[in-house]
């Protein structure tokens, strides 16, 4: 059938051509054809590929059928049990080996001061910062006022060649005088600086996406600068490299973001990091912050939803200044994630990796994310939206191990509140689809937004301050809220 489409679309496409390259007095359309016959063959391939799967079959050279429920595990077919393919390799890796240094839930207190000091130093070894001479100290741009605080817009200049803009929201409370605590907000992946603080978008292409939940948008639920101002907070509020004003033309392809593969690998290339880059450049600014008059510098904290939760950990880890982080994120081991995410679709595709953006070259030899929230402790941390249980309780036994189970404090997603709905005790086995990761993780896609009404109250019962009547957003009704315990 498919050789005579091809014998008719080719007869077709000589007449076409031949009757308008006449028609003009020219030969371009005759030496467009034998380009377009190449094409078209191999789009008449791809055409049969799509029946193909669309049977739910892939048939390689040989004849042989995909059989999904066989291949979603990865197995040697080997009496030595070596793996032929460069993936079962990868797996073997993530079968045997852990990080070298993984947290050890058997630490005495003593072995886990120790530990956390040789994390902070290999962590700072892979960031790879680049040795910088000394730059203008930030500049404020302008100043406005607002319902309850003021907003200025101000730029730093972390390294020769670079400008990073930023808000700051400072309580009308908040005076030389009466120094207020103070917290740096970072979004996800396609937020802006501008959403975060409750401000217009710079440009049509950053307006937020409009997902709902419980009648209000997770754009709104994710103005979390302005929710800690509104609550007392002075709130800094940063773009990702790349993101919002810090993009090159985005804009133009209706999007507030860059392609950041493409950013990782220039910067990969000259031995850095997408995300080591993202925490220089906030690094530099919370150096500042801390010398604002204004600012109580022993009550700053950090606070990132999605991927901001990643400049926040690193920046946590390798500042014991840090006094509390909100982790609006579920939280689980990048390697066990890998390992079990092996099921192909009906192409034979496996689950792909994570974007480079979120690769530090080097740190899964060393510690997972888990390991590394361990070596928080005991400075407060709150984690709003679970993941896996067992990932949890290895945190909670590195508090439980400096004496200070109090200062972490876990909260599912609300459809996993209740542990009968969790995979909770349960292995998570190889062979799953993202989708079914998802769920083994505890994770309900459609309500990943900011939890404020969990971690504004928290962090202000932390930094002790007074009553500031409800947050707004408030609370869905599916909202589990107990901030007296970590459940």
């Amino acid at each position: 059938m498919w050789t005579r489409t091809l014998r008719y679309c080719r007869a077709t496409l000589r007449q076409f051509a031949g009757a308008r390259g006449t028609a003009r007095g020219c030969r371009g359309y005759r030496g467009q054809t034998a380009a377009f016959e190449s094409s078209l063959t191999g789009f008449v391939a791809y055409l049969g590929v799509i029946a193909g799967s669309t049977l739910g079959l892939i048939v390689p050279a040989a004849g042989q059928e995909l059989d999904v429920e066989r291949e979603k595990i990865i197995q040697s077919e080997r009496s030595d049990g070596r793996q032929l393919s460069t993936r079962g390799l990868i797996q073997h890796f993530l079968r045997t080996e852990s990080p070298k240094l993984a947290f050890d839930p058997e630490f005495t207190p003593e072995e886990f001061a120790a530990w956390q000091v040789r994390v902070r130093d290999k962590l700072e070894e892979l960031m790879n910062f680049p040795q910088v001479p000394p730059q203008p100290a930030p500049k404020r741009l302008w100043t406005e006022d607002r319902d309850g605080y003021r907003l200025e817009k101000w730029e730093a200049y972390p390294e020769p060649g670079s400008v990073v803009p930023y808000l700051m929201l400072i309580p009308d409370s908040v005076t030389h005088e009466h120094p207020g605590p103070a917290v740096m907000c970072f979004s996800g992946s396609n937020d802006t600086k501008e959403n975060l603080a409750g401000e217009p978008a710079l440009h049509p292409s950053f307006e937020p996406n409009g997902r709902t939940h419980d009648g209000w948008r997770h754009a709104v639920r994710n103005q979390q600068a302005l929710q800690f101002a509104k609550a007392g907070f002075v709130a800094v509020a940063v773009d990702h490299p790349g993101n919002g004003e810090l993009s090159d033309l985005a804009k133009y392809r209706q999007m507030s973001e860059d392609d950041r593969n493409t950013l990782s690998r220039y910067l990969m290339d000259a031995g850095r990091s997408y995300l080591g880059l993202s925490v220089f450049q906030k690094r530099q600014i919370l150096q500042w912050l801390r010398s604002q008059p204004f600012v109580d510098a022993d009550r700053i904290a950090l606070s990132g939803h999605s991927l901001g939760t990643e400049p926040l950990l690193i920046m946590a880890v390798l500042d014991p200044r840090i006094q509390a982080m909100v982790w609006n994120d579920f939280l689980c081991p990048n390697m066990e994630r890998t390992k079990v995410s092996t099921r192909p679709d009906g192409q034979g595709i496996r689950p792909g990796a994570n974007g480079l953006w979120h690769c530090v070259p080097g740190l899964l030899e060393w510690f997972d994310y888990p390991d590394l929230v361990a070596s928080f402790a005991p400075r407060p941390v709150i984690v709003t939206e679970g993941g896996p249980t067992h990932s949890l309780n290895l945190v909670r036994k590195a508090y439980e191990i400096t004496g200070t189970p109090e200062n972490i404090s876990i909260h599912y997603y609300p459809k996993y509140a209740d542990p009968a709905n969790r995979h909770d005790g349960e292995p998570i086995p190889e062979g799953l689809s993202e989708d079914e990761w998802l769920e083994y993780a505890n994770v309900d896609v459609p309500c990943h937004y900011y939890k404020g009404y969990l971690a504004i109250p928290w962090l202000a019962k932390h930094f002790q301050l007074p009553d500031y009547g409800e947050v707004n957003p408030p609370a869905p009704p599916d909202a589990v809220i107990d901030l007296s315990t970590t459940r």
